[in-house]
């Protein structure tokens, strides 16, 4: 479990298990400064003392190999895992280069130190200086609060009124430094991931410059880079998105934060101030508790807690409740007093005093007393203006969308990403929902233009009254996308889909083979499976209450999105056959070799964001702010980087190898072979053993040979060398022969011809 999520609500509750949730987050932050400033001395070590170079590195890759992010929540996305597992790649690969010794070290000062120390003073220095201002509130107004309970209740009410609406505005100031200091928290604790990382990819670019043989052991090490490219732009992509719930959430909460004070039908929370009697002349003292009232046993257990004391916790004490009344200020000169009559203690009657006047009312209801606070039932329900159903005519305009989309705008450079005007996409929805302009056909209507009917498509499904993949279900989707392997992901969720009631899983279906459609036509719209994951996952599928734990799902929503569009056939096409349990080891295909294994002698590539060149889409003049959940569209790289989330455990490579392929073999060369696997779709008496790779040329040309055949992928592969060739499950591959290097075959894919793993494919 790493950090947990600080709640907008504990900022108002304040209690301990909250305060150390913030300790953990300030412990965490300060480890990270402690680490970027480490980092940085290391960084000028290598710059000023290169006839210490062996140590400065050696240092160097002991502190980013024992260094580990924590995340929020209870998962991490496959992104986050790599990003996770990068800086021990980093580490590896530094410890590779000291043993060959030939590294130089120069220029690292733009593309290293600056960016770790700018985000160090400007980021972990600004949460700092929120910290600050967070304890002197926290200060200010736990000293005023006791000023005013202990103020007599015999002066005249003008003056009692003044104190409260004085003590009403430091509290409603300590809560809004408290929210701004628990968002500022955990967006760094977020941003740290991508602004630590991105500077040492750009440093390793550096180090390969001055590296006589940089330029080829990065080509070898390429695939990493690309990869840890896209996990860093989609970590970034899913930041903006959360980043941006997360700040609509405070504004909400800033709005009307009784709504959001947590209650629970269990048990009721809150301070207590407990009036302690002693022996006479001492008199009696009050002491401020942290109360639980569990309510089916009446049991209060109350905790000693002072936040100015720098949190230390007492001891606790719990007592079991018979009855409560109100205590009047004819008997106790203070406000807002109960007394609370117990059953187990010698001192049959507790006195304690709430902090104002409803939380006096809150405790007399939690406690039973006579005098029931009526709660102000707080619904998850998100305000719409449009009564969108998923009725006939929903269906009908989700069908006359995607077709008017597929027919005008498929090839619209960041199709759902660019928004259309608020008013017309309103305005559109209205008609189309109307039964009685249902007959409109938007793909022969030049009246609205593609961003409209795209933006409009995208607002009816989140007014829904529930989401296309329901409340009920949300949960069991998420819990594959954060434990499952590959394989067992795409099972879990083609059960899950086969659960949702038949109008949803038609809806469903209809809009995920839409957006397949729109991923395969990527080079030109330049929005990628993951991109339409990051778009559609908070439309499709949301969790029915709003905190930030669920928010931070997210990232996990958009990996089940990008899983239906990538499996849409499979999914949708037949019913599963069985419920897989996630517990149990999935059947997979044999699993690859670990890259770990082939990179012992190579250093690992990575880039420079000065130079990076991706290709981004913005509106146009005319085009309004992207919405909340639409980010930037990353690189054309990125069409297959989530395959990895969807697809099933790609077979064992026989070999590595180094061999570079030949590109002069004829067109009709025969080759070979005796493999079980070609003996299929060739008659033994067709077939003559040559060694593995033999070209059939007139010299050495076997009497009998198999013909040029085709090839279909039945596991996607990534290329780890330029030799190889990349490619998804069901890619044709032509002119399939017998590669020199054993377990591999040789094939032409899209014009480029390359080595194929023979396990990875089956000959047609």
């Amino acid at each position: 479990m790493g950090l947990h999520p600080l709640e907008f609500s504990e900022c108002y509750l304040d209690c301990p298990a909250f305060r150390e949730k913030i300790k953990a987050h300030e412990a965490e932050l300060d480890k990270t400064g402690r680490f970027i400033k480490e980092l940085y001395k290391d960084g000028k070590n290598l710059i000023n003392a290169t006839k210490q170079l062996s140590l400065a590195q050696k240092k160097f890759a002991q502190c980013l190999g024992e260094f580990k992010f924590e995340y929020i929540g209870d998962a991490k996305t496959d992104d986050e895992k790599c990003i996770d597992e990068s800086l021990q790649e980093f580490s590896s690969f530094l410890r590779n280069l000291e043993d060959q010794r030939d590294l130089m070290m120069r220029n690292i000062t733009e593309t290293l130190m600056k960016p770790l120390e700018r985000f160090r003073k400007e980021h972990l220095g600004s949460a700092k200086a929120e910290r600050k201002r967070y304890e002197k509130e926290t200060e200010k107004y736990y000293s005023s609060l006791e000023k005013l309970l202990n103020m007599s209740a015999k002066k005249k009410e003008p003056q009692l009124q003044e104190a409260d609406m004085s003590v009403e505005a430091m509290r409603q100031h300590f809560q809004e430094s408290s929210l701004e200091y628990v968002c500022k928290l955990q967006e760094i604790q977020e941003r740290k991931k991508f602004e630590c990382v991105e500077p040492m990819l750009a440093f390793f670019q550096t180090v390969f410059t001055f590296y006589h043989q940089g330029y080829e052991l990065a080509k070898d090490f390429d695939h990493y880079k690309k990869a840890l490219q896209i996990n860093i732009q989609n970590t970034r992509s899913r930041f903006e998105g959360t980043r941006s719930e997360v700040y609509e959430l405070m504004k909400r909460i800033k709005e009307s934060p009784q709504e959001y004070r947590q209650t629970s039908p269990i048990s009721s929370e809150g301070y207590l101030y407990v009036q302690e009697k002693r022996p006479p002349p001492f008199g009696s003292s009050w002491v401020k508790r942290y109360c639980t009232l569990v309510k089916e046993q009446k049991i209060l257990h109350m905790k000693t807690f002072d936040q100015r004391s720098g949190g230390k916790l007492g001891e606790t004490d719990s007592v079991t409740i018979k009855s409560c009344i109100r205590k009047t200020t004819d008997t106790l000169d203070r406000r807002f007093c109960l007394d609370i009559e117990i059953t187990d203690r010698p001192i049959t009657v507790l006195t304690v005093q709430a902090l104002s006047e409803d939380d006096h009312r809150f405790w007399m209801h939690a406690m039973g007393g006579k005098e029931p606070m009526q709660y102000l039932n707080r619904t998850h329900s998100r305000e719409r203006g449009i009564d969108a159903q998923l009725d006939d005519v929903g269906i009908s305009f989700v069908k006359n969308s995607i077709n008017a989309i597929e027919t005008r705008g498929i090839n619209d450079q960041g199709l759902y990403r660019v928004v259309g005007v608020s008013s017309k996409v309103q305005k559109l929805l209205s008609l189309m929902i109307d039964e009685k302009s249902s007959g409109i056909d938007l793909a022969a209507s030049e009246d609205w233009d593609v961003k409209t009917i795209t933006s409009a498509l995208k607002l009816y499904l989140r007014s829904l009254p529930e989401p296309l993949m329901t409340y009920e279900l949300y949960k069991e989707f998420i819990v594959p996308a954060k434990s499952a392997t590959p394989e067992s992901r795409v099972q879990a969720i083609h059960c899950l889909v086969h659960k949702l009631p038949e109008r949803n899983r038609l809806v469903l279906s209809l809009v995920t083979k839409h957006l397949a459609n729109v991923a395969d036509n990527s080079k030109q719209n330049l929005m990628t499976v993951a991109n339409l994951g990051v778009v559609f996952g908070p439309t499709l599928m949301r969790p029915q209450e709003e905190t930030v734990a669920a928010i931070m799902d997210l990232k996990f929503q958009n990996i089940v999105v990008e899983i239906l569009i990538e499996q849409h056939e499979k999914i949708f096409g037949d019913a599963p056959s069985s419920s897989p349990s996630l517990a149990a080891t999935p059947l997979s295909a044999p699993t690859r070799q670990s890259k770990r294994l082939s990179r012992q002698n190579r250093p690992l590539a990575v880039y420079n964001p000065q130079v990076l060149d991706i290709q981004t889409v913005s509106p146009s003049s005319e085009s309004p702010a992207l919405v909340n959940d639409e980010t930037s569209v990353s690189s054309n790289e990125s069409v297959s980087s989530q395959s990895s989330n969807a697809s099933g455990t790609p077979p064992m490579k026989s070999k590595n190898h180094h061999a570079t392929i030949s590109t002069s073999l004829p067109e009709n060369t025969g080759i070979c072979t005796a493999t079980a696997s070609w003996m299929n779709s060739a008659s033994p008496a067709s077939v003559s053993p040559v060694k593995p790779g033999s070209v059939g040329t007139e010299k050495n040309k076997p009497e009998e040979c198999v013909t040029l055949m085709k090839a279909k992928a039945v596991y996607p592969c990534e290329a780890e060398h330029d030799s190889e060739l990349s490619f998804q499950v069901g890619a044709i591959f032509h002119d399939v022969t017998l590669s020199r290097e054993p377990g591999w075959l040789e094939g032409v894919l899209e014009g480029k011809r390359g080595l194929i793993p023979e396990n990875y494919v089956q000959i047609l």
